[in-house]
């Protein structure tokens, strides 16, 4: 569950997360429109490091004092650089402070640089996150937003404790309701978002396009449903597929941080989803070691089954 964890005399952290979120996903349109798909390298690169160093400098300031973790603010990130530009990625904040900081703001500026750099792919995400430490000294996720650009699209925690979806450009179908490719409907510009709930005896699970974790499978062949693989891109692209409907849930392990999942996490909790590590434990997020290899994201009615099918072929996690 999130909260509101505005301070006071500060602007609204739903409404940061989802404003920056959705400039740096602007911004990532233009260096696609800019540098074009014929040198893959580059535009991957470029797009990482400019959304990068938009977030690192809009979350200075706006919220001075915060700490920060970016995917791209990692020493091993070092080497990348923009096109145009040598310097070295702006350093997340030393994870001492950052361990100890009340709030730390959780981004991962270009989630799926794959699907980013080819033409015509819209599975690719901008992930921002705020983690809030809590009297008890522990902390919980208080704010997220994933934005994906090419969709027109921002998924979004509110104030309210629940979530929202955001169009940010009118001429897209209509992800909420089912039906034709070619139907159109005019929207709210913000309506409410709820995890909708899978049809009875099937289960249509986001993978990944490229490397599909053998244990899914697995688990397909276990769970006595009619269950469907659905190659997807980015993490976030996926966690967005399950609370639009468009997937039942999200199955992961082998490898994942922090900055990918903490954004898609806020919205996907805040939308009535469940969601949590594949042994059902809780995803917790500003640790030492950012790494949280494994997620699982769908509907509360199907958690119960998901997590028992993991369990019969947990043999198979990495």
């Amino acid at each position: 569950m999130t909260d509101n964890g505005a301070r006071e005399g500060a602007a609204d952290d739903h409404a940061l997360a989802a404003e920056l979120a959705g400039t740096a996903g602007r911004l990532l349109l233009g260096v696609r429109d800019e540098l074009g798909f014929a040198d893959a390298r580059a535009l991957k690169d470029t797009g990482d490091l400019r959304a990068h160093e938009y977030l690192m400098a809009a979350l200075a300031e706006r919220c001075p004092g915060d700490a920060v973790l970016s995917e791209e603010g990692r020493s091993s990130a070092a080497g990348k650089r923009s096109r145009g530009d040598d310097r070295a990625p702006t350093r997340n904040t030393a994870d001492a402070e950052r361990r100890t900081a009340e709030r730390v703001w959780i981004i991962d500026p270009l989630d799926g640089t794959r699907e980013f750099s080819e033409e015509g792919r819209r599975d690719w995400a901008v992930h921002v996150a705020l983690w809030r430490r809590d009297p008890s000294g522990g902390g919980r996720l208080a704010a997220g937003a994933v934005a994906l650009p090419a969709q027109g699209l921002t998924l979004r925690t509110d104030a309210t404790g629940g979530a929202s979806l955001v169009r940010t450009d009118p001429g897209e179908p209509d992800p909420v309701t089912a039906g034709s490719e070619t139907a159109r409907r005019t929207l709210p510009r913000e309506v409410p978002l709820h995890a909708p709930a899978p049809d009875a005896g099937k289960l249509r699970i986001a993978v990944s396009r490229t490397r599909p974790p053998e244990f899914v499978r697995r688990l397909a062949e276990e769970l006595e449903l009619d269950v469907e693989l659905v190659p997807i891109g980015s993490a976030g692209a996926k966690i967005s597929a399950v609370l639009l409907g468009e997937v039942d849930a999200y199955v992961h392990a082998g490898g994942q941080y922090e900055w990918d999942s903490a954004a898609p996490a806020a919205v996907a909790l805040a939308a009535g989803a469940h969601a949590s590590r594949v042994d059902g434990a809780a995803l917790e997020y500003n640790r030492e070691d950012p790494r949280l290899p494994d997620i699982l994201v769908c509907h509360p009615a199907s958690a119960s089954t998901l997590l028992a099918g993991i369990r019969e072929v947990s043999g198979d996690l990495p």
